[in-house]
């Protein structure tokens, strides 16, 4: 995240003015409400965000931050800013590790989001495998000992082509999978613990991140000629 210009400011962790930032956006969600509190998302968020990712690129490589500005779209809901502050490390936008802020605290993990039903369809495919399926299987039981909660859109009932009793059928039920840490607003988000407890959890998901880089992949393979 530096620039051979200017140097990157060292993370020291993210103030409480970043939650407060946060829990009040939530109330007034609004253009003018946001251009009025810029300064404190600068200063109390987007910078010590940057700060943060910027400690941890030497290990994971550089970091996508996510603009601040919803898009209202395709929504009913018109509210024009996220309630969070999220960055993704990784492969395009999708696939890698996950940090963010808001007004319930610290959040990081990792994972994938699905952006097309191929790539939902090799993901699910590598867990029928029996060989990758169980490889799978025994890092989310690993994450799962270390406290990761597994996330992701998933289909109520068996997804097509696959056995209601197939040995791994829950997590064939899953469009997209992604495993997070929920550490909440403890005392030592406002100092450099931050980057330490995001490092080591980053460093607990590679194995996850790794398996979905082999076999889903973060974009559509491009096409045969």
């Amino acid at each position: 995240m530096s620039t051979p210009e200017s140097a990157s400011p060292t993370f020291s962790g993210f103030p409480p003015g970043a939650l407060s930032f946060y829990a009040e956006l939530e109330d007034v969600n609004s253009r003018d409400w946001w251009l009025a509190h810029k300064d404190v998302y600068e200063r109390d968020v987007r910078e010590p965000m940057l700060a943060l990712l910027d400690g941890l690129e030497d290990e994971f490589g550089p970091a996508k931050l996510f603009r601040p500005n919803r898009d209202v779209r395709f929504s009913a809901d018109k509210s024009p800013y996220k309630t969070h502050q999220g960055a993704l490390v990784g492969s395009g936008t999708v696939l890698g590790y996950y940090v963010q802020v808001s007004a319930d605290g610290l959040r990081a993990g990792g994972g994938f989001r699905a952006v097309s039903p191929a790539q939902t369809a090799r993901f699910r495919a590598a867990v029928d495998a029996p060989s990758s399926g169980l490889g799978l299987e025994t890092i989310l039981e690993a994450l799962r000992g270390k406290d990761f909660e597994l996330m992701g859109e998933q289909v109520k009932t068996t997804p097509r082509g696959y056995a209601a009793d197939h040995p791994r059928i829950a997590t064939l039920r899953h469009k997209e999978l992604m495993v997070s840490r929920d550490f909440g607003a403890p005392a030592w988000l406002s100092t450099t613990r931050t980057l330490t407890e995001v490092r080591d959890t980053w460093r607990a998901v590679r194995p996850l991140t790794a398996w979905l880089e082999e076999h889903v992949g973060a974009e559509e393979p491009a096409a045969r000629r």
